[in-house]
């Protein structure tokens, strides 16, 4: 058994985090590693886990330790693993404990998940630091042979394939987030974005088109745009909102488990960051992904270079269908997304099927949590 120490601070509210705790979980679960989680804003943790406390120095749940990241940083003995979230610099009085300690740990820097050409080359590199004995290697998660893969647990695509074909399953969920079943011909939706111009625009496509939507929203979400579209403030869980063929229903933030299968349950799902984005693509049904905005524009290469990567197997038009409306959302193009979305939903029969295809086709990756474990035990051997 090893002892790991993960590092997190919450940059994107729910996508760090999100990351960071799944493999933790899983890192604890399925490897029996004893894990330490390091995080700067347990109030973020607290929406997807609610049985963390936000204010405790130290805590346990699901069998990881967490503890907050403040200063002054408590004087602790550093693990066996050492593992910094996308870039997020350990403490240096604990750097320094690493030089000290005995063996020295397997530090790995935990990179965003990309789809450009050159994560391959550097996937798994070491990286000396410039002034002491200690050396950080890169983990890149990816979509591709070569990567890290994607996080997912090992019963992840029979459980969703279980719930995916069981209606009386579907309907206990429906059930227990206090929603009525889905009516016949409705589109199920769910909505998790950052606030821009391409909203209201979606709102409006859907309220005054030809199928019937049920938007499902987490609390916190979308507010300005929807306050604004429906004429109200009152956006608390259990709010309910019709115009035309637009339902929206709030709820309060799911933790991981139940979002994962409320993505299942829809027929499309709108998603953001990185966490949201990959249980998304699991869920093998459609979805319209709005990357971390970067400065300078430095998020429109990764976008296209998914784009490049999940539509080439699509038909040319199918292709430049999905890529409009991709584009369109995350430019906050309200003309545009109003214009591509009735025939993006047109085809949907086709990008469900696509969806399926690449679900089945990342399942040959390799898992986050199992090859990071091995990379570092080959590390420490």
């Amino acid at each position: 058994m090893r002892s790991w120490d993960i590092f997190c601070t919450v940059v994107d509210n729910y996508g760090d985090i999100g990351v960071c705790w799944r493999l933790a979980r899983q890192l604890a679960a399925e490897h029996g590693q004893r894990v330490r989680l390091w995080v700067d804003d347990l109030a973020s943790l607290a929406r997807i886990s609610p049985g963390v406390v936000p204010g405790l120095d130290v805590q346990h749940s699901r069998g990881v330790e967490i503890r907050w990241w403040r200063e002054p940083f408590p004087v602790v003995e550093p693990a066996d693993v050492v593992v910094e979230a996308f870039a997020c610099n350990p403490p240096a009085s604990y750097v320094a404990a690493m030089v000290a300690r005995p063996p020295r740990p397997a530090w790995i820097n935990l990179e965003y998940l990309s789809a450009e050409d050159w994560v391959r080359g550097c996937h798994g590199l070491p990286s000396p630091h410039p002034s002491l004995p200690l050396v950080k290697h890169f983990y890149f998660p990816g979509f591709v042979a070569g990567t890290g893969g994607l996080l997912a647990e090992p019963d992840l695509a029979q459980a969703r394939a279980r719930f995916q074909s069981c209606a009386e399953e579907q309907l206990r969920f429906w059930e227990d987030l206090g929603i009525p079943a889905p009516g016949a011909g409705e589109l199920q939706v769910s909505l998790f974005c950052y606030a821009h111009g391409g909203i209201g625009a979606l709102l409006r496509a859907w309220a005054t088109g030809d199928t019937p939507v049920r938007c499902l929203v987490p609390e916190g979400i979308a507010t300005g745009a929807l306050s604004a579209f429906f004429g109200t403030a009152s956006l608390a869980p259990g709010t309910v909102l019709r115009i035309g063929r637009l339902e929206v229903r709030i709820f309060a933030f799911l933790e991981q488990d139940r979002y994962d299968r409320l993505l299942w349950a829809c027929d499309f799902n709108l998603v953001r960051g990185e966490d949201s984005f990959v249980r998304a693509q699991w869920a093998a049904r459609p979805l319209l992904w709005q990357i971390y905005p970067q400065q300078e524009g430095a998020h429109w290469p990764k976008l296209q270079a998914f784009l490049d990567l999940y539509c080439q197997d699509l038909s040319p038009e199918l292709a430049a269908s999905l890529a409009g409306l991709w584009r369109a959302w995350n430019q906050g193009d309200a003309a545009g997304v109003e214009s591509a979305w009735p025939g993006y939903c047109a085809k949907r029969p086709e990008l469900q099927a696509h969806a399926r295809r690449w679900a089945v086709q990342l399942g040959a990756l390799p898992n986050v949590a199992n090859g990071l474990a091995q990379f570092c035990e080959n590390l420490l051997k």
